[in-house]
This record gives C-alpha cells, sequence and structure tokens, in this order.
C-alpha cells in the first residue's frame, strides 16, 4: 500500500528481536461488537499453512495463527509474538533459538509447546506442497524442541531467516489437530492469533471473531470482521457502491482507482507506493518451446511496459525493470540496460540464432479475476505477436487451477503478482529465481544459487546489495522471469472506519484488528 512500505523495506535489518513488545492500533470507540465488512478479490487457496504461498490465504493466516516472530506496524525488525525472544547462537548464523511464551492455548484448549513449534515447521518441509512455502525453508535442516525452547538448525548462514519465521510459512498449528504427511482439508483453523475463525466459506466469506483468549504482540485483537471475496474487481466495486462492504482492498478496478482521490466524500482513501510486482514466468523445462535462453531474450525484446501500465492499469503501476522493485536496496534496472525498447529487429535476430521455426507458438495463462489479469494477457499477447515472430494462445483459469497448472509445467508462460514475505530484498529473489523456486518455472541457476546464498550471510542487510544487483544482471541474461510492473496499493474504508493505513505494510502482516469505528 504505501511510501510506509518502501522506508520500511529500504531500512533493512540488523538481525535480533529480543524483547517483548506490544502495540494498540486501535482507534478509540465504544462499538466493539459491531462488526466490520471487508471486501477483496484475493483467493484463498487452503486454510492449512502448508499448503498456501499466496497473499490471499497469508492474510487469512496473519489473523488466525501466531508466529514465534511478528512486525510491528511500519518496523523493519521482527519482534516475538508467541516467542519471548529469539535469536542467533554463535556467529555463524547457522543455529537459531526461541523461547516460547508459556501462556498460549490452542481452542481445544490445549497448551502451545516448542513440540507444535517444531511440527509446523517440519510438516511445510514434509508434505512440500506445490503451491506451499516449503521453498521458503530452504535453508531449515533440521529442529529440536525441549521444553519451550526451539532451536533451528541451518545448512547455511542465513540472516533472513527470522524474517521466514514471521511469515505464514512459519504459523503454529496444532500437532494434535493436524495431519504430519497431507493437508487438513476441512474449513477450520486451529491458532492462537487474534481472531478465531468461526466459519469460512469458500470463494465467499471468513467470518473471525477476536480471540479473548490471544496473548502476544497485539494488545487490542480488534472489532469482529466480516472478509468477502469477490470474484473479481467489477463485483468488488459493485459491492462497494452499494454500501455492502464496509473496506475495499486488493483490488478495485484500474479505472476506478485512477479516480480516487483523498479528498472524496464519505470515504476515506489510501494511496501509497508499493513493493508488490508482477512477472512474466516463462517455463524452461526442457519440454517447452521457451526453453532456450535466446527465445525467452527475444520475448524480452517485446514487452512494452509503458503500454502496459498506462492503458491496462490507467496509472495506477509503475514500469518494473528488475526482480527487486524501485526504493528497496538492490534495486537496478538490468532489464532496461539489456533491452532498452521494444525491437522487433533484435527479437527476430536472436530467434534467427536460436534456429527455431518462426513464429514460436506457446500457452500463456492467467489467472480469472485477479485484478486486469484478462486485459494484461489481451495486450501483452497482442505485443509478443508483433513481427509475426511468436503465436500465443492466451487462456484464463481459476486460482487453485491455475497454481495447479503452472506448478505442473502446464503453461509456457504466466503473470505473476507477487506481494513481499517480509521486509528484505530476499523475498525478491530466492523464492522467485532461486532452484526450486516457488514459481515452479523449472528454472535453477547455480550462479545465481550462490549469489542468494552469499547475500543471506550478512547481517547487515545493505552489504548484500552488490550480490543483489549481479545476480539482477544474470536474471536479465537467463530470462526466466520478466518483470513488468510494481504497483501502488490502495485502501478505501466508509469515512467511520479508521486504522485502513495499518492493514498492510510490506511486512506480510495483514492486520484486521488495526480496523475501527470510529
Amino acid at each position: 500500500m504505501r511510501s510506509v512500505r518502501i522506508r520500511i523495506l529500504a531500512a533493512f535489518l540488523i538481525v535480533a528481536a529480543t524483547g517483548a513488545v506490544a502495540w494498540q492500533l486501535m482507534p478509540d470507540g465504544e462499538d466493539n461488537g459491531r462488526t466490520i465488512t471487508v471486501g477483496t478479490t484475493d483467493a484463498v487457496t487452503s486454510l492449512d499453512p502448508a499448503g498456501a504461498y499466496d497473499a490471499g490465504s497469508w492474510a487469512l493466516f496473519s489473523n488466525v495463527f501466531q508466529t514465534l516472530l511478528t512486525y510491528q506496524p511500519s518496523g523493519a525488525t521482527p519482534v516475538p509474538d508467541a516467542a519471548k525472544n529469539c535469536s542467533f547462537k554463535g556467529s555463524g548464523l547457522r543455529t537459531y533459538v526461541c523461547v516460547l511464551r508459556d501462556d498460549l492455548t490452542f481452542p481445544s484448549g490445549r497448551k502451545m509447546t516448542a513440540e507444535d513449534v517444531k511440527f509446523s515447521f517440519e510438516r511445510v518441509k514434509r508434505i512440500n506442497s506445490d503451491v506451499g512455502p516449503a521453498s521458503l525453508l530452504g535453508t531449515l535442516r533440521s529442529v529440536d524442541a525441549k521444553d519451550l525452547t526451539v532451536t533451528f538448525h541451518l545448512n547455511s548462514p542465513d540472516a533472513t531467516f527470522p524474517f521466514k519465521v514471521a511469515t505464514g510459512a512459519g504459523a503454529i498449528v496444532d500437532r494434535e489437530r493436524y495431519p504430519e504427511n497431507g493437508l487438513r482439508t476441512d474449513t477450520g483453523a486451529d491458532g492462537t492469533g487474534p481472531y478465531v475463525l468461526k466459519s469460512y466459506t469458500k470463494e465467499k466469506q471468513a467470518v473471525l471473531e477476536p480471540n479473548g483468549g490471544y496473548k502476544g504482540a497485539v494488545k487490542n485483537t480488534g472489532r469482529p470482521v466480516l472478509l468477502r471475496y469477490y470474484a473479481d474487481p467489477a463485483a468488488l466495486d459493485k459491492a462497494w457502491k452499494a454500501k455492502s462492504i464496509d473496506v475495499a482492498t486488493r483490488q478495485l478496478p484500474p479505472k476506478v482507482l485512477a479516480g480516487l482521490s483523498p479528498s472524496d466524500p464519505g470515504q476515506r482513501v489510501i494511496e501509497d507506493d508499493s513493493a508488490e510486482t508482477r512477472n512474466l514466468i516463462l517455463n524452461v523445462r526442457t519440454n517447452s518451446p521457451l526453453h532456450d535462453p535466446l527465445v525467452r531474450r527475444a520475448l524480452a525484446w517485446l514487452v512494452n511496459r509503458e503500454e502496459l501500465v498506462s492503458t491496462v492499469y490507467e496509472g495506477t503501476a509503475d514500469p518494473l525493470y528488475s526482480l527487486i522493485p524501485a526504493g528497496i536496496t538492490g534495486h537496478t534496472t538490468s532489464f532496461f540496460d539489456s533491452y532498452p525498447r521494444p525491437s522487433v529487429t533484435q527479437a527476430r535476430a536472436l530467434l534467427t540464432e536460436a534456429g527455431v521455426e518462426l513464429p514460436v507458438r506457446f500457452t500463456y495463462g492467467y489467472a480469472e479475476g485477479r485484478g486486469a489479469a484478462a486485459e494484461e494477457a489481451a495486450l501483452l499477447k497482442r505485443q509478443l505477436e508483433t513481427g509475426g515472430l511468436f503465436k500465443v494462445t492466451v487462456k484464463g483459469y481459476e486460482w487453485t487451477d491455475y497454481q495447479k497448472r503452472y506448478a505442473a509445467g502446464k503453461l509456457d508462460a504466466y503473470a505473476v503478482g507477487w506481494v513481499a514475505d517480509f521486509p528484505d530484498p530476499d523475498t525478491f529473489t530466492g523464492p522467485l529465481v532461486g532452484t526450486g523456486n516457488s514459481m515452479k518455472n523449472g528454472y535453477g541457476s547455480k550462479t545465481v544459487d550462490q549469489l542468494i546464498l552469499d547475500s543471506r550471510q550478512y547481517a547487515d542487510r545493505t552489504r548484500a546489495a552488490q550480490d543483489f544487483r549481479t545476480l539482477q544482471q544474470q536474471i536479465a541474461q537467463d530470462v526466466p522471469v520478466i518483470p513488468l510492473w510494481q504497483r501502488k496499493e490502495y485502501v478505501v474504508s466508509s469515512e467511520d472506519v479508521g486504522g485502513g493505513q495499518y492493514l498492510s505494510d510490506g511486512t506480510g502482516v495483514f492486520r484486521l484488528w488495526s480496523l475501527g469505528w470510529i
């Protein structure tokens, strides 16, 4: 959402998390029992933290589950939540120790122990869901639990591990309510977060009530919330205009967003710069028509980002020329440096060198109802077919089906939005282009993997900037992804609802408890 997010992400941590911190977010008011209705087009892939790695699912996890660490609003350093304290042991950044609070209770009435934490982390890695967050825990070798102490053993130095502990991948579940080797598939969730999930209807709504037994970093667990899910931006806009919801976020149609003004009567508009990005992911497997890097470079020569953001997104997004967005340590313009302006001539020369038959035919998939994905796909198809070099077959899919298709390598190209998991440039590198990455496009590079590992050895994160710059130069040559844009983020609320500015800030936490009646 935000200039706030940019400031957070540019700060970059010296990793330390000591001392319990709590904060008051709620505006004062007397309507504690009155429900606030929030609308979004984000979809929930799974209610099980081991089975989802997307913004919609993690927004729910932030409220229903606890993690050992979390973030204060505008904070760049994780602070204790389910933990009393956490810190690295020794100087090698390979052993991370957390001491759990002794007053946490699951909905079943059973007290949380270190064994629950160990179970939660190990099952994410063991299940290794195609659309889950296991890739985020790639440096985690093993976990020990004794009494209230959890010890994480890493296979390489990783200064970013505390950040990952504070993400949805680190959500702590009740080991007696979740299967050890498979995903939980009912509509329940047993966590110790600020909210209790009272009911959930897929693609419709989640009913959340404040958790009176919550103990952690959040001082006030807020008002009851009804989180409604809409099929597309137009449906969200219709609900907002009909006053069926009190808050609209992620994402109204671009045309509507472009016309918003803080001076509009009857509503509160929060518009901030954002580190949310979108990339065109290219399948590099040997059976893909985009396997050859020369072919992928040819594609990069045909993308016109300025046209994309001005027409489809109506100025609510900015062109992006690197993995790491503007305003973040390590940002470069590596794709602009390599492909400064669209050129059919340059693209044709590369395809001639590759010796491929023209036009190169490939499939392009997108998720239906996710922002302006359909309009974006139509424009990119036209751009990529310029000069008759490529023939693109475009098709949209339901969100869960879409994820499964690209994870299985059934799409040659697919556009995926990316919201920062935590406030560090690593969230735009390892998960996107490391071997075994969450984009599931088959890409792997020893050079890139080594740069990722090298970048994680610095507790002072600014020292990793050169590694990130070098990595992005390599990606501009390998082209497993083509960065498209980063966009502003908006929260619109009725004038009697406050706290929308705290909902999200690039830390990966979606603070429904920040909302209150004024």
